[in-house]
């Protein structure tokens, strides 16, 4: 297989870093999914004896606490994405990512207000100026009347505060300013920067606004098509990693589709639905905000484990006790929490074929979820505890039974065309073989079989600087008797466990440290502005030992 592209690595660490913000989705969306359940009219209605106000009070909370998540997802994905993709000095990446996006939006208001552009809603009731907002394609982020950037706001200023922290950084200053060096430098550095790019977003966000807006109305009128083909895709992306750069967006941005909903237009499936749930006067959600994920729960929890059934009673009878146990786990744990990866994993390292038929299986059950009405989504994990607290609890609204409905056919037409398969092309899936090979796979056994393994690594930077942070770890005893590595303003602090095997002469002499000195077992090398450039360069180095 051929090395990773750049744009293939690059969507991958995309992937990864917007990993970090919509991890906290799971957890917010369990917390607001069962207050919405329990605060519902319907509900409410069904079970007078829910409507105790100590117990109203508890879900309401759980409602406004889930929403302090989706009602702020720009400020989050700023501060995540500037950390997620920063190596060093992550701390100093989130203060800068949190102050860019601040920028960000202040210098919008700025500029409306200016081009006298800015929509006055002092004398609207709160529906009214909603929708003369949303009109303007204005909203209001963290009490700042500006442009409705959605989440990409929050994504544009992470990747630019990345920028600007990894040119930043190492940066040297005179020694009459060391103070402001490093990561110090880097939130004053963001402040210009994101006014710049806010100026530019003011001329041409309305453009690329009104491309999204017409792009996202081709998605949801895609229809069956578009289903399908998403969920081949998504499944085709899986082995690589890269499926979450094709997930994540969808679900958090106008890229997956935007509806109006209580009189607001929201973008992105997972805000949509979450919103959809909130809102009493939905009696049913639009199949089309989950048409991309209520199909995971059918074959999840109903068609891999049918696979799963499908390799046991195809494998050699001697070897059906010890594969039982295996696939039985590995198909509990996709039908319970939605993690597939054993079963996938497995299917794909013994045959391809089979994950390819997978995939087209994957999108033909996500066609027939929403063709039957199903409504249910999760953030992550589609199996029987998401299905439960996002659709079984939520009422009827989420014709959470279609999952059901749909999920015996899909039990069926699994566990035959997996078995037809395996038995026509003999494929050796777990128990076919020798029995060493009775055993589940991983990401790292398919990569091994065919990438080879292959391990890479890169060394770049300044030669210079690499050459003194090399020098300096071995005249403290190289890296067995480093403790830790930090620095403050002037001075590189290398905490050891032995001191006699430290040098201070050359640390003074030939590695130019303007002076030396010990406290206990820290040793403090003086050399100004420069130790934090020196300390995360000793940092990168060690983070570059421990991935080889």
């Amino acid at each position: 297989m051929k090395k990773k592209s750049k744009v293939v690595q690059a969507f991958e660490q995309f992937g990864r870093v917007l990993l970090l913000p919509v991890s906290i989705l799971p957890g917010a969306g369990i917390i607001k999914g069962i207050g919405a359940a329990f605060t519902n009219a319907t509900t409410l209605e069904m079970y007078p004896f829910l409507q105790n106000e100590a117990f109203q009070f508890l879900m309401n909370l759980f409602v406004t606490l889930g929403d302090v998540v989706f009602s702020n997802l720009h400020v989050l994905f700023a501060v995540g994405v500037a950390v997620g993709l920063a190596k060093t000095e992550k701390g100093s990446a989130a203060l800068s990512g949190l102050v860019g996006f601040i920028v960000l939006h202040k210098v919008l208001n700025f500029l409306l207000i200016q081009t006298g552009t800015l929509v006055a809603t002092a004398e609207l009731t709160p529906a009214d100026a909603k929708l003369a907002l949303a009109e303007k394609m204005q909203t209001s982020v963290l009490g700042i009347q500006t442009m409705d950037l959605n989440v990409f706001g929050g994504i544009i200023t992470g990747l630019v505060v990345y920028w600007v922290h990894k040119k930043v950084l190492t940066v040297k200053v005179p020694q009459v300013l060391s103070f402001f060096s490093g990561p110090r430098l880097v939130p004053m550095v963001v402040i210009p920067v994101m006014a710049i790019v806010a100026s530019i977003l003011f001329l041409v966000w309305p453009f690329v606004q009104q491309g999204i807006i017409a792009f996202s109305g081709l998605i949801v009128k895609s229809g069956y098509s578009g289903t399908f083909l998403y969920a081949v895709l998504e499944r085709a992306l899986l082995p690589f990693g890269l499926h979450h750069g094709l997930n994540l967006p969808v679900m958090t941005t106008d890229l997956g589709g935007s509806w109006v909903i209580g009189g607001e237009r929201i973008g992105g499936t997972i805000n949509a639905y979450m919103a959809s749930l909130s809102d009493p006067s939905i009696t049913a959600i639009d199949p089309t905000i989950t048409r991309f994920n209520a199909g995971k729960f059918v074959y999840f929890m109903f068609g891999l484990p049918a696979a799963a059934y499908a390799m046991y009673k195809t494998c050699k009878p001697e070897n059906r006790k010890a594969v039982g146990s295996l696939l039985f786990a590995a198909a509990a744990t996709s039908f319970i929490t939605g993690i597939t990866e054993p079963l996938e994993f497995t299917f794909l390292f013994a045959a391809p074929m089979l994950y390819g038929v997978h995939a087209i299986l994957a999108g033909a059950t996500s066609v027939l979820a929403q063709y039957l009405g199903a409504a249910v989504m999760a953030p992550m994990g589609h199996g029987l505890i998401n299905f439960t607290i996002y659709g079984v609890i939520q009422g009827t609204k989420t014709h959470w039974y279609m999952i059901l409905l749909a999920g015996i056919p899909c039990a069926i037409i699994y566990f035959f065309v997996f078995r037809f398969l395996i038995l026509k092309f003999d494929f050796a899936t777990p128990g076919r073989g020798a029995e060493a090979d009775i055993k589940l796979s991983s990401r790292k056994d398919v990569e091994s079989k065919y990438d080879g393994g292959r391990k890479k690594g890169k060394n770049n930077g300044d030669a210079a600087l690499r050459e003194q942070a090399l020098a300096l770890v071995e005249a403290h005893g190289t890296r067995s008797n480093i403790v830790d590595v930090d620095a403050c303003i002037t001075r590189l602090r290398v905490t050891v466990k032995d001191k006699s095997l430290v040098q201070p002469e050359v640390i003074k002499g030939k590695l130019q440290a303007m002076g030396f000195v010990e406290s206990d077992m820290q040793m403090q090398s003086i050399y100004g502005g420069h130790a934090n450039v020196l300390k995360n360069e000793i940092l990168k180095i060690f983070e570059e030992d421990d991935e080889k």
